[in-house]
């Protein structure tokens, strides 16, 4: 049976401070307190489509993962031991690629909506906006299906490391003054939980004993010392052919002074 194609438009975007898919949390839960903006968009009558939004103190976000191509039948989430069916996970790569999160609701201004617990990208495609009612979209005895299966599902990260930054990493991060700070808090956070790969940590290693986590558009390399992680060094995440691209001013400074590894 053939179906019809669909279109759907966008009624706004969401704007939220994160700028790349590494960034941004998995869940709204994961991401409690970050805030951002629906804007809808102007010459539809949008202003009254808002009204009496704000009695409600959540709202769900219907939206499109505008930087994802393609999905697998099957998939590896990150609280499974073996790989699932897409239908059975929340993998942002879909055959059609939908969104759907639960914000909380702050305010509303005209045509732009204040929420927090925000989890997606800056620039996120909005599709509809529908008020959370709790007594019918909170289903406590609901079963959870493979999550309940404890064997077949890996403990949370524990952050039992202690992370250094040796003198040269620390001058570096120093000279991307509140950027470099910022780079530092989410380093130990994340490294923290230990050096292994695993999918809240994006971590490489290397044949040299050496690891490199990535953070957001950077790069810090670190060795394991027992429970100690030192952090030795930190790199810019472009290749040089795309430091040369338009807003990466800061990496190239950072490269020019420090180098590329």
């Amino acid at each position: 049976m053939e179906l019809p194609d669909l279109v759907l438009r966008p009624i706004g975007v969401m704007r939220t401070p994160f700028t790349s898919r590494a960034q941004a949390p998995r869940q709204p839960r994961a991401a409690e307190g970050v805030r951002g903006t629906i804007e809808l968009l102007p010459d539809h009558h949008f202003e009254d489509a808002l009204a009496d939004l704000e009695g409600w103190q959540y709202v769900w976000v219907i939206f499109w993962f505008h930087l994802n191509q393609g999905y697998r039948p099957k998939v590896l989430p990150p609280r499974s031991t073996r790989r699932r069916g897409l239908f059975s996970t929340r993998s942002p790569h879909r055959p059609n690629p939908l969104g759907l999160s639960v914000f909380r609701l702050e305010r509303v201004e005209g045509r732009v909506v204040h929420v927090s617990d925000v989890d997606v990208l800056d620039g996120t495609p909005v599709l509809d906006l529908k008020p959370y009612v709790p007594w019918t979209d909170a289903i406590s005895d609901a079963r959870a299906g493979w999550l309940e299966d404890e064997a077949a599902r890996p403990g949370d990260p524990v952050g039992d490391h202690v992370v250094v930054f040796e003198p040269h990493a620390v001058e570096q991060l120093a000279s991307l003054g509140a950027l470099g700070r910022e780079l530092e808090e989410k380093a130990r956070q994340v490294l923290a939980l230990g050096p292994q790969p695993h999918a809240y940590r994006r971590i490489r290693p290397s044949n040299d004993g050496t690891s490199t986590l990535a953070v957001q558009d950077w790069r810090v390399r670190f060795r394991v010392d027992g429970k100690r992680i030192v952090v030795f060094a930190v790199r810019s995440g472009y290749r040089s052919e795309q430091l040369l691209e338009e807003g990466r001013e800061v990496h190239r400074a950072f490269v020019a002074r420090w180098g590329p590894a």
